[in-house]
C-alpha cells in the first residue's frame, strides 16, 4: 500500500440517495478506509453533489449545490466516494463553476472508491471472504466516464479495477454475463421520463445475471442496484443485490 496516503487526510462523500436509502453502503465503505489505517472525516455540512438537478436541466440552479460541495471537501487531500456517477459529475461537470485553487483540487482529487483502492493505495487484498455466486454489473458512468474497466466495444487489451478487487476475495464465484457492460437503464431522471423502456433494459440486465447463475449482484453504483433492486422485489425473485463495499468489507483484515 502507498504508505504515504496513510498521512493524508480523507474527505468520505456519501451521495444522497445512500444516505437515505442504504446508509449500510456508508458504513461499509468508511470502515474498509479505517481498516486501512486511513484518517477520515465526515463532513456533516454535505449535500447532495448537484447532478440530480443538473440532470433535468437546472444546472443554474445546481451552482450553490456545486460551491457548497467545494467548501466542504476542498480542505482534505483525497475525496472518496462510493458512487462513479457523483464522482464524474464532480470530476467533469464542475467544469460551470469559476476555477479557483479549491475548485480544481476538488476536481482532481475527488475519486471512486475502486479507483481509490487501486490507483492511490495501490492496494487490492483485504482479506475478505465472500463465498456466493457474483455477477458484476458495471455502471456506465464508472466504465465508461472513469475508465474503470474496458468496455467491449474497445478492440484493445482488457483490465478492470473492479474485477482485480473482486477476484482477490476469497471464496467469490464471479460469473460470466452474456452482455457485461450493457446500461441497467436507471440514468437517473431517465428512469422517471421513460420509466416503460428503463423498466425493460433492467429486466433485460436481470435476465442476464439470473440465467447465468448470480446469487448477488454487485457494482461500484447504488443508483443502478436501487433500480434493479425494485425490480427484482416487484417480480420476487431470489437475486439480491449489493455494493461492492460491502463485499469488500465483508471479513476483518
Amino acid at each position: 500500500m502507498n504508505d504515504q496516503v496513510t498521512k493524508n487526510r480523507i474527505g468520505l462523500f456519501i451521495p444522497c440517495y445512500i444516505d437515505q436509502f442504504y446508509p449500510r453502503v456508508g458504513i461499509a465503505t468508511l470502515g474498509l478506509l479505517q481498516k486501512l489505517g486511513l484518517e477520515v472525516d465526515y463532513p456533516v455540512e454535505q449535500t447532495c453533489c448537484g447532478q440530480p438537478l443538473a440532470n433535468s436541466g437546472a444546472e443554474k440552479e445546481a451552482i450553490p449545490v456545486y460551491k457548497n460541495f467545494v467548501r466542504n471537501f476542498s480542505k482534505y487531500d483525497y475525496v472518496v466516494s462510493p458512487s462513479g456517477s457523483c464522482v464524474y459529475h464532480v470530476s467533469e461537470h464542475y467544469n460551470i463553476l469559476e476555477q479557483t485553487d479549491e475548485v480544481r483540487k476538488v476536481r482532481k482529487n475527488t475519486y471512486e472508491l475502486c479507483e481509490f483502492l487501486v490507483d492511490i493505495l495501490k492496494v487490492d487484498d483485504f482479506g475478505a471472504s465472500f463465498p456466493h455466486k457474483v455477477g458484476l454489473h458495471q455502471s456506465c458512468h464508472g466504465l465508461r466516464g472513469l475508465k474503470l474497466g474496458t468496455p467491449s466495444e474497445l478492440i484493445t487489451e482488457r483490465n478492470s479495477k473492479v474485477h482485480q478487487l473482486l477476484n482477490k476475495v476469497k471464496g467469490i464465484e464471479l460469473i460470466n454475463l452474456d452482455r457485461e457492460d450493457e446500461c441497467c437503464g436507471f440514468g437517473g431522471t431517465f428512469s422517471i421520463f421513460e420509466p416503460d423502456v428503463s423498466v425493460k433494459m433492467g429486466k433485460s440486465r436481470i435476465h442476464d445475471h439470473e440465467t447465468n447463475g448470480a446469487e448477488i449482484i454487485t457494482a461500484t453504483d447504488m443508483s443502478c442496484l436501487m433500480h434493479l433492486e425494485g425490480i427484482i422485489r416487484r417480480e420476487k425473485k431470489k437475486v439480491k443485490v449489493m455494493h461492492i463495499a460491502e463485499i469488500l468489507n465483508s471479513s476483518n483484515l
